[in-house]
């Protein structure tokens, strides 16, 4: 860690004192002395504040008065934070032994850069691709986030295969490193999201402002995941849907947005009639219900529309792929990256 950059790893936490216990150990001794590690409390009602003063001196624990949830604690958190750059860890990853210093060069040494991720493995099956991240996010023509390593639900093993440094269209949540300029300038994330998908929101409107993001595979960390809510959970089924409506209206450019946002509505009904075809009627509803708050949010959606539409190159902006992931999956059955897109990296 010889650039002088001072980096703050900030890790959100809410009544997970079991995490911190068993995790930030690892990001204690896997981070030079110089990197300001702050754990970030989204008003815990467990024992986060005497685990950390006690178990973690060298941490700081910065309370927070109420649970903001992922997006909006966040926000509050990083107003007090000044240094060079910004490390927001999910409190259920473990990290490696030079974990910082190859995101830190990657960015360091270009400058256009305002974003990047690790390659993001499973904890308990470290063979495996992480669902949330992998080794690098990208979104398909119809607006579906997917990664290197992961399609829906595939999780692909790591051989290697995607160890090459490259642009990417998003960077996972459960770890990212940010400029703090970046973070700055699209003012955080947004808080509407509560949580899930707000960090590809981030990344998008980084992109507007001209700011790419990386994935960069010489860094390793392994995630639990699903820490804070299950992937099959009716509350993460309906911020999933109702964030990527979210995520399309605002930052769709205009032609775009005509064609696909009807279509992928059409994709989320018959997504719904599923659901109640196998009788999990509580995720029906779900997908309902993130419909009916995307119509509600409309208004709102339009004004921040209108503010990212004043700053971005559109022209500049290749973020979708013209390949669908629910086209390969279901009707072609192509259920790795590889073979979903073809592309020249």
């Amino acid at each position: 860690m010889s650039s002088g950059k001072k980096i703050s790893i900030v890790v959100l936490n809410w009544n997970g004192s079991g995490f911190l216990k068993r995790f930030l150990p690892s990001v204690v001794a896997h981070s030079p002395g110089n990197v300001e590690i702050i754990v970030a409390d989204n008003g815990s009602e467990d024992d986060s504040q005497e685990v950390v003063e006690t178990l973690f001196p060298t941490v700081k624990y910065l309370p927070l008065c109420q649970n903001f949830g992922f997006a909006a604690g966040y926000n509050h958190a990083l107003e007090a934070v000044h240094s060079d750059y910004l490390l927001l860890l999910n409190s259920d990853v473990e990290v490696t032994p030079n974990w910082l210093d190859p995101m830190l060069s990657l960015m360091e040494n270009n400058s256009t850069i305002g974003i990047c991720q690790p390659k993001i493995l499973n904890l308990n099956r470290p063979e495996e691709f992480e669902y949330a991240g992998a080794a690098g996010g990208f979104i398909d023509a119809f607006g579906y986030p997917f990664c290197r390593g992961r399609i829906l639900q595939v999780v692909e093993k790591d051989l290697g295969q995607y160890n090459d440094t490259i642009q990417t269209s998003w960077a996972s949540g459960a770890c990212m490193m940010v400029r703090t300029t970046v973070w700055r300038k699209c003012n955080g994330f947004d808080a509407d999201f509560w949580a899930h998908m707000e960090e590809i929101d981030l990344c998008w409107r980084a992109q507007h402002l001209g700011h790419k993001v990386y994935i960069c595979p010489d860094s390793v960390v392994y995630h639990l995941g699903g820490g804070t809510l299950n992937y099959n959970n009716p509350l993460k089924i309906y911020l999933n849907f109702r964030n990527n409506l979210f995520l399309m209206f605002k930052n769709l450019p205009g032609k775009q947005l005509a064609i696909k946002l009807p279509a992928r509505m059409i994709l989320d009904g018959l997504a719904a009639a599923v659901f109640l075809f196998k009788g999990e009627f509580n995720s029906f509803v779900k997908v309902l219900s993130a419909h009916l708050k995307f119509y509600a949010a409309i208004p709102r959606l339009i004004r921040k529309r209108r503010i990212i539409l004043q700053s971005r190159e559109i022209s500049s902006l290749n973020l979708l792929t013209n390949k669908s992931i629910i086209w390969n999956y279901f009707i072609l059955k192509r259920r790795t990256y590889a073979q979903t897109i073809k592309r020249d990296q």
